[in-house]
């Protein structure tokens, strides 16, 4: 029986470079044990990664690490997650790939089910309402921080900080959708990268990538198709059996079209998820979204697991015709799959052309730009949270087309004030994890919790 072409050539090009290749079993075994591990956002995901691969086992050369990186931080979706996918396709093929990226999000999806149903389960108890009161708090000292990391990689030139600023703008005060401002984004940046790249940071450059080689632009083709019909066939299976107004079917189509506009990490993607799902469909509220968020930053894997959690709620809230219980796991479900199912068509269609993408100047103009917009959308994110923790009531004043959030000074929470201060001391002063902040919060909910009902 012969090996698949992809995979020969991993080994292969693993003799001729001094890198050790690893059976498919060992190779599992790691991906299973990354997915169990992978705390810490994106960032620390992709450096657990390159510490296995890279330096411990010796799978993958530097150079072609950088290289999948790099290509996968220009595509929509879960970076840490793609970039997993990728290292098992080049160790392993198709296979290796699928097995690498389901192991990444598996056990993070898993463990957020659990808490999904000791949310809506443990209502009214005092230890899980300080839990998640503490968590509130810790969530927007994390996002501050987020935003604080991406401004400053991002933001380096004058342009790139009027272009976050803009989109600060317009999400927080105009009554405009995420995908219109990502999409200007990326059409500006193709406009600059051609005729002004010194403000986007870049010097002027020429393409110089080989065509790709024979038969690979079928091929990839070939993986497309057969991956978008993967990732559209549970939609379409609930379209035929539950009518396409059900519940499922409306996750499935929503997820989708997020996962394929998220650049820039779960955070940029949050400022829309939010506002779609709590206004315009009503599944969660504001405070539940931000529960969401708190709870993905405590599970291994990808923080856009947050989107299970917002289905799970709908799921709950509209069962027909299954129980709750039934139906908030098959929302969940469909919503983790159509979130990441995307990525395995952008890996395995896209990777014959990797170096070709990677070297695109008028992509990597256009990421510049995009990235430096979701600045903006992650600062519009932080007012939101913030407002949304810190007062109990705030009210939307119109002028025209503006609209501007005010909270109502006298319904201040200063339990929740006192709380977000004291997560942005251990993160910020103290050098804290996310998840040992969210974990002193947490209990810290509970303690005023309880103190308050003696009050």
């Amino acid at each position: 029986m012969t090996r698949p072409v992809a995979e020969t050539a991993a080994a292969a090009d693993a003799i001729a470079s001094g890198m050790t290749q690893p059976s498919l079993r060992e190779a599992t075994a790691i991906w299973f044990r990354i997915g169990c591990l992978s705390f810490g956002g994106a960032a620390a995901q992709v450096a657990m990664l390159h510490r296995v691969v890279v330096d411990e086992k010796r799978w993958v050369e530097e150079r072609r690490f950088l290289d999948a990186l790099n290509y996968c931080t220009l595509l929509p979706g879960p970076e840490a997650q793609q970039l997993a996918t990728y290292l098992g396709f080049i160790l392993h093929g198709v296979r290796g790939g699928v097995i690498a990226g389901l192991l990444f999000v598996i056990p993070g999806a898993l463990v957020m089910m659990a808490l999904c149903f000791l949310y809506v389960l443990g209502r009214g108890l005092g230890v899980v309402e300080g839990i998640f009161f503490g968590i509130k708090a810790a969530v927007i000292a994390i996002v501050i921080e987020a935003l604080l990391k991406i401004g400053k990689r991002a933001l380096k030139t004058p342009f790139l900080l009027c272009a976050a600023a803009t989109s600060f703008v317009t999400l927080a005060f105009l009554d405009v959708d995420f995908p219109v401002v990502i999409l200007a984004a990326a059409v500006a940046g193709l406009l600059l990268s051609a005729l002004k790249p010194g403000w986007l940071g870049r010097r002027v450059q020429t393409l110089e990538s080989a065509a790709p080689a024979p038969g690979q632009t079928a091929a990839a083709f070939r993986a497309a198709l057969v991956w978008t019909v993967i990732w559209w066939a549970p939609v379409g299976l609930a379209a035929a059996m539950l009518g396409p107004a059900h519940l499922l079917v409306d996750v499935g189509l929503f997820f989708s079209k997020l996962a394929m506009i998220t650049f820039g990490g779960a955070y940029a993607v949050l400022a829309y998820l939010a506002d779609a799902a709590v206004h315009d469909k009503g599944w969660v509220s504001a405070a539940e979204m931000i529960d969401g968020l708190g709870l993905a930053e405590t599970t291994p894997g990808p923080t856009i697991l947050v989107n299970q959690f917002a289905a799970f709620l709908a799921g709950w809230r509209q069962p027909q015709p299954f129980p709750p219980a039934v139906a908030a796991s098959l929302s969940a479900l469909m919503a983790v799959w159509v979130t990441f199912a995307p990525s395995f068509v952008w890996i395995f269609a896209g990777s014959p052309f990797v170096e070709r993408v990677r070297s695109n100047p008028r992509i990597a103009g256009a990421l510049s730009v995009i990235t430096a917009a979701v600045a903006g959308v992650i600062a519009s994110l932080v007012l939101k949270f913030a407002l949304g923790v810190l007062f109990e009531q705030v009210q939307v004043l119109h002028w025209g087309a503006l609209q501007a959030p005010v909270p109502v000074v006298t319904t201040l929470n200063w339990a929740a004030l006192l709380l977000a201060i004291g997560a942005t001391v251990l993160l910020f002063r103290l050098h804290r994890g996310v998840i040992e902040t969210v974990l002193w919060l947490g209990a810290a909910g509970i303690v005023v919790t309880f103190l308050k009902t003696f009050v």
